[in-house]
């Protein structure tokens, strides 16, 4: 298996940008393909974001795209999310998730999750 510890999350203005990164330790990190997920107050975790084993592929929210790049480091066991032109509707805990398998936006469908980050956008 593989643990996940998220960081980088904290306050930033809307409009700004904010990087989060996720250190994976345990089986080998290329062995899984890596998302993002996020979930604000009273609401239910939602997609953000994933990247392919290799970091070929990714796949992304409509909400983010565009503002929103997912990137991953095999060599440091690392996945980040990379978050510009931040708004307050991106106020919300972020989490990183692994799965062995294919790109997918779903939450049930990964296995491996870290304790979440926060990041609040004010207004």
């Amino acid at each position: 298996q593989v643990q996940l510890v998220e960081s980088g999350g904290g306050l930033v203005q809307t409009g700004g940008s904010l990087g989060l990164s996720c250190a994976a330790s345990g089986r080998t990190f290329s062995d899984y393909t890596m998302g993002w997920f996020r979930q604000a107050p009273g609401k239910e975790r939602e997609f953000v974001a994933a990247i392919s084993r290799g970091g070929g592929s990714t796949l992304y929210a409509d909400s983010v795209k565009g503002r929103f790049t997912i990137s991953r480091d095999n060599a440091k066991n690392t996945a980040y999310l990379q978050m510009s032109s931040l708004q307050p509707e991106d106020t919300a805990v972020y989490y990183c998730a692994a799965r062995i398998g294919l790109l997918h936006s779903s939450s049930y469908k990964y296995d491996y999750w870290g304790q979440g980050t926060q990041v609040i956008v004010s207004s």
